[in-house]
């Protein structure tokens, strides 16, 4: 009967020695350019800056009311 240790077993992995640094890659597509439409990018910049604008004109008219009402309070 023999026991048979870890270091009795030889692994060794072999490479392939007839590799070609020419040869072409497993992945034959190339990276595109992701490329943007500058219209795409103009509508959504006024559509984020129509928001905004919105988003002032009603917290300016909301203070503009609310110094009119306490002018118009402190004047009785």
């Amino acid at each position: 009967m023999s026991i048979k240790s870890f270091t009795d077993q030889k692994n060794s992995i072999e490479t392939p020695n007839g590799f070609n640094h020419n040869e072409k890659p497993l992945k034959t597509d190339q990276h595109k350019s992701n490329r943007v439409d500058i219209n795409v990018l103009k509508s959504k910049l006024e559509q984020e800056q129509s928001k905004e604008l919105k988003k002032n004109i009603i917290i300016f008219s909301f203070c503009i009311i609310i110094l009119g009402s306490v002018g118009i309070y402190l004047s009785l």
